[in-house]
């Protein structure tokens, strides 16, 4: 965006939302099965790509939503 290339941004936040959606099935606990470490790190970095999402619609001039 800073480049004017508002095209890129917006690949480079495809892919991230591409790489998130890989394992998003995975992210929380299934029925009884306890919360793992693992499972706890893998909704922070959920956490993380919504944030990093979110940042680069707002530079896109996009509002993003607050909840899929």
């Amino acid at each position: 965006a800073r480049h004017r290339a508002p095209d890129r941004l917006a690949r480079h936040l495809v892919g991230t939302a591409d790489a998130l959606l890989g394992y998003e099935h995975a992210v929380l606990p299934v029925g009884d099965e306890k919360p793992s470490a693992a499972h706890r790190a893998r909704l922070a970095l959920a956490e993380a790509a919504g944030t990093v999402l979110a940042g680069g619609l707002s530079l896109l001039g996009i509002s993003a939503p607050t909840y899929l």
